[in-house]
C-alpha cells in the first residue's frame, strides 16, 4: 500500500496556498479513499495501523485530527509511532479525553453520575505533557471538544465560563489549545474575552448542534486567535448516523456545500492576512468524502490568495 498518484492540478495548488495553512481530515482509515489518498483498496484495520505514512505524503494533507483520543488517551508508543510515520513539517491535532469536557461521567450507563475529572487542570496538563513527549514538535494542538451541555447542569452560562477560564488559565501554555463548543448559549462576548485573555483559540466548527459558523465568526474574530482552527464536521441538515449511512464508503462528494466552503476559504484568507497559522479539518460527514472536500477547499483558497 502506498499513496495514490498525485494529480497535477492538485500539486499545482501547493505553492498558491498561504504558507501557514494546514489542511487535513478526521482520521485516515477509510478504504473508500482508494485512488484519492491510497493507491489500492485495503481494510480499515490495515489503514489504521499503516496508512498514516501514505496519507501524510500528500502535499495538501499537512495535518490530521486524531479523534480516537477523545475516547481513550493514546499511549506513548502509539504517539511515537505516529510521529515517526510523518514528515517533519506535519502536525497532529489531538482531541483531549472526553473526561475533561463532560460534566457527566461518559462511562456511566445511566448518564447521571457526575464526572470527577470535568475541567481537571492537573489531568489536562498530564495529557498535554504525554502528547508532547510522544509527538514532540509534530503536535499542532489539543482540541477540547465539549458536548452539548444544558446550562443548568453546570450552574448556568456565567458559572460555566468562570470555571472554563480558571481551568484554561491553569494549563501550561506548552502548545496550542482550542475549545470546541456544542452549546450555542455559551457562545458570547464573555466567552470570547475569556479565551483572548488566556491565549486559547476557539475551534470554529460546522455541526448541527452548534451555532452557524457565521455567528461564531461574528462573536469571535479570527485575527484575535493565536491560530485559526476550523473543523467542518457535519452538514446542518443531517444527523451523524444518517450521514454515515448516506455517504459510506466516503469515496465521493454527495451533498456539496459551496456556501460553507466559501465561508471557510474567506476565513482562512483573513487569518493569513493577520499572519495567523491555520488548521482546517474536514470530516467525511461534511460532504461525503473528506479529502475531496479538502481538495475543493484548497482550490477555492488558491483562487483568492495573492
Amino acid at each position: 500500500m502506498g499513496p495514490a498518484a498525485l494529480r497535477a492540478e492538485l500539486a499545482a495548488l501547493v505553492p498558491r496556498l498561504p504558507e501557514g495553512l494546514r489542511l487535513g481530515t478526521s482520521s485516515w482509515s477509510f478504504p473508500g479513499w482508494q485512488d484519492i489518498v491510497y493507491d489500492r483498496h485495503v481494510s480499515e484495520e490495515i489503514l489504521a495501523r499503516a496508512g498514516l505514512a501514505a496519507y501524510a505524503s500528500h502535499p495538501l494533507l499537512r495535518t490530521v485530527s486524531v479523534d480516537r483520543a477523545f475516547y481513550r488517551p493514546l499511549d506513548l508508543d502509539q504517539l511515537r509511532a505516529y510521529a515517526a510515520a510523518v514528515p517533519a513539517d506535519f502536525r497532529f491535532l489531538v482531541k483531549a479525553d472526553r473526561m475533561l469536557t463532560s460534566p457527566l461521567d461518559p462511562r456511566d450507563d445511566t448518564k447521571r453520575a457526575p464526572n470527577p475529572r470535568f475541567l481537571d487542570a492537573r489531568y489536562a496538563s498530564e495529557l498535554t505533557a504525554s502528547l508532547l513527549e510522544g509527538l514532540g514538535r509534530k503536535l499542532g494542538g489539543v482540541i477540547l471538544q465539549f458536548p452539548p451541555i444544558p446550562p443548568n447542569l453546570v450552574g448556568g452560562r456565567d458559572r460555566f465560563l468562570d470555571r472554563l477560564g480558571d481551568f484554561l488559565a491553569s494549563i501550561p501554555r506548552t502548545c496550542l489549545h482550542a475549545v470546541e463548543l456544542r452549546t450555542p448559549t455559551f457562545l458570547s462576548d464573555r466567552y470570547a474575552e475569556v479565551l483572548q485573555a488566556i491565549g486559547v483559540a476557539h475551534c470554529y466548527n460546522v455541526h448541527p448542534s452548534m451555532a452557524p459558523m457565521a455567528r461564531q465568526l461574528a462573536v469571535i474574530r479570527p485575527f484575535h486567535q493565536p491560530a485559526l482552527v476550523v473543523r467542518w464536521m457535519l452538514g446542518r441538515s443531517q444527523a451523524y448516523a444518517e450521514a454515515k449511512r448516506r455517504y459510506d464508503p466516503f469515496d465521493r462528494i454527495v451533498d456539496e456545500d459551496p456556501s460553507t466552503r466559501e465561508l471557510i476559504a474567506r476565513t482562512v484568507l483573513d487569518a493569513s492576512l493577520a499572519e495567523r497559522p491555520a488548521f482546517v479539518i474536514a470530516n467525511n460527514k461534511a460532504e461525503g468524502c473528506a479529502p475531496l472536500t479538502v481538495f475543493r477547499l484548497a482550490e477555492r483558497i488558491a483562487t483568492w490568495h495573492p
